[in-house]
């Protein structure tokens, strides 16, 4: 029985049934396709078994409600011209890069080769029934290495299935992901290894310890105590730089314990070695302008940074930028200078209490970071290398950073040599103004790169914002000081959540690593595995937060 449309039901009844009506035509029904065969064209206006038919305009179901976080969103901006609603954000300006053509509008940025405009996977809706986020090109640090189009590229990230909305702290991306980090028995190899140094160097503090107290007796606490102000105030320093992605505190104590200990015992090995050299070449004894010129910046120098290429070799994952060198080789020089003091304060002790106390002044109060900024520069050289380059190219970084350090060395020990046959007055003089320069350099250097750092772990999340990974918020956040702040506060106020948001930012930091990493072409296959693995350490510790935080409201 063939089925007539009545009054109504028509697509053009109403219009048909009373053409002199002034009344607008109802709104036609959507097409409908028959879920029963597919094969058959959907036809307009065929209502589902068991339904009426449609008699007017079709309901307007309203979006749904989108959990209130205002306490945690970063303060919106103030809507522009063609804004698409209350408290919308305009897409941001894209900034065109060398090479890369300009894409249409919903196809995300083009320079990541993943467009955000793809439609969910299959069985999963959009969320919220927002439109995908736009792409966001993230300011560059000036000390870092400028990522280009062809890197980005190479280094393709794979979209998630369920695509986060501009939205702070909504749903977690879960995808299968291996659950336990690549690579955790040669980490634990190399965990067991450090120990074992840092149990050897501890113990050989503790004969140098024993033989210091055979000649200095009791005197020897109060030598500690003094070279221990300057070493307490660089630590201090160190550490602070090193709050934006802290590296592992057992490599903090052995670059300390290398400098007191190894680097010490081997200066003194090579310096004897030198002279019985000199002596069987019948050369005989040199001036101690060659010793403090050219012998102690060479053999000290490379002594106390050697172990920093051994780190960078094998622990390249915590030695990713110049900052990394810098707190490396800051804390073996500080070592080195803590151990030389307590030789030099000694030896002053015993010729006169006066001598002791002129030695303090001048060693650890006027000149206390110069074995500091000598080891930083091999630091910050390798540093720069190890972002992008090969092993064997970062080795070679080592030579320019350890040539610089020698040859300030050299000046220093030079300078303070030629001024003392002066006058002791223009000596310390020129010890003050010296000393103020170098200190100076390296600390204003420490702050530039501390901030360098924070932009450049911003620009590697925002491949994963603009990928759909994070949202751009929780960049803004993560990549921030002031937003890492507000966040732990933020979720102190769940149970628990306080430590997700802290395991939230460290692996933030850990994927910022990770993406240079890839970018450089750096660690293959492995890199990509590391790099899901952190992602689902990420989406978990969210997940955990918003499970917190939900349970709260409710």
């Amino acid at each position: 029985m063939s089925h007539q449309a009545g009054p109504g039901n028509g697509p053009d009844s109403q219009q048909n049934a009373h053409p002199g009506n002034s009344v607008p035509p109802r709104a036609q029904p959507s097409r409908v396709a028959d879920p029963r065969n597919p094969n058959v064209p959907p036809q307009q206006g065929m209502p589902q078994q068991g339904q009426v038919p449609p008699q007017g305009p079709p309901m307007q179901v309203p979006p749904p409600q989108r959990p209130n976080n205002d306490r945690f969103r970063p303060r919106p901006q103030q809507p522009g011209p063609g804004s698409q609603g209350p408290g919308s954000q305009p897409p941001p300006r894209q900034i065109p890069q060398p090479g890369m053509n300009p894409a249409p509008q919903g196809q995300g940025n083009p320079h990541l080769g993943a467009p955000m405009s793809q439609p969910p996977m299959q069985g999963q809706a959009q969320m919220y029934g927002q439109p995908p986020m736009q792409g966001r090109v993230y300011e560059q640090a000036r000390f870092a290495p400028t990522v280009t189009q062809e890197m980005r590229v190479r280094a393709r990230l794979q979209a998630p299935q369920q695509v986060i909305s501009e939205t702070p702290w909504t749903g977690a991306v879960r995808q299968s992901q291996p659950e336990e980090e690549p690579g955790s028995t040669a980490n634990i190899i190399r965990l067991v290894i450090a120990i074992l140094a840092v149990v050897g160097l501890f113990i050989g503090l503790l004969v140098l310890a024993l033989l210091g107290g055979l000649s200095f007796g009791l005197r020897l606490f109060a030598l500690v105590a003094l070279s221990a102000i300057p070493l307490i105030g660089i630590i201090a320093y160190v550490l602070w730089l090193d709050r934006w992605k802290p590296q592992p505190k057992i490599i903090l104590g052995l670059c300390l314990l290398w400098g007191a200990v190894a680097a010490v015992t081997l200066t003194l090995v090579f310096s004897i070695v030198g002279k019985v050299a000199l002596y069987f070449a019948g050369v005989g004894s040199l001036p101690d302008a060659y010793g403090a010129v050219v012998e102690a910046p060479i053999v000290e120098e490379t002594t106390k940074t050697v172990l920093l290429v051994v780190i960078v070799l094998a622990a390249r994952r915590h030695f990713e930028g110049p900052l990394d060198g810098l707190v490396y080789g800051a804390l073996i020089g500080a070592g080195f200078a803590f151990t030389e003091n307590v030789l030099y304060l000694g030896g002053a002790w015993e010729q006169s209490g006066g001598n002791l106390l002129v030695t303090f002044i001048l060693r650890c109060v006027c000149s206390p970071l110069l074995h500091t900024v000598f080891c930083t520069c091999a630091g910050v050289t390798i540093g720069f290398a190890a972002r992008k380059w090969k092993w064997w190219a970062i080795v070679l970084m080592w030579l320019p950073g350890l040539l610089v350090g020698m040859l300030l060395h050299a000046v220093w020990n030079g300078t303070m040599t030629g001024l003392g046959q002066i006058n002791a007055i223009v000596s310390i003089i020129g010890l003050i103004v010296v000393s103020f320069m170098f200190t100076t350099c390296w600390v204003v250097l420490g702050i530039l790169l501390r901030r360098s750092e924070r932009l450049h772990t911003q620009n590697m999340l925002g491949d994963y914002a603009n990928t759909g990974w994070m949202t751009h918020s929780e960049v803004d956040m993560l990549a921030t000081w002031k937003g890492r702040k507000f966040g732990k506060r933020w979720a102190d106020s769940f149970p628990g959540g306080k430590e997700e948001m802290r395991t939230m930012i460290r692996t933030s930091g850990d994927l910022s690593t990770t993406r240079m990493r890839l970018l450089a072409g750096v660690g293959g296959q492995k890199e990509r595995d590391i790099e899901s693995f952190q992602l689902k350490k990420f989406s978990s510790a969210r997940d955990r937060l918003l499970a917190a935080s939900g349970s709260v409201v409710r």
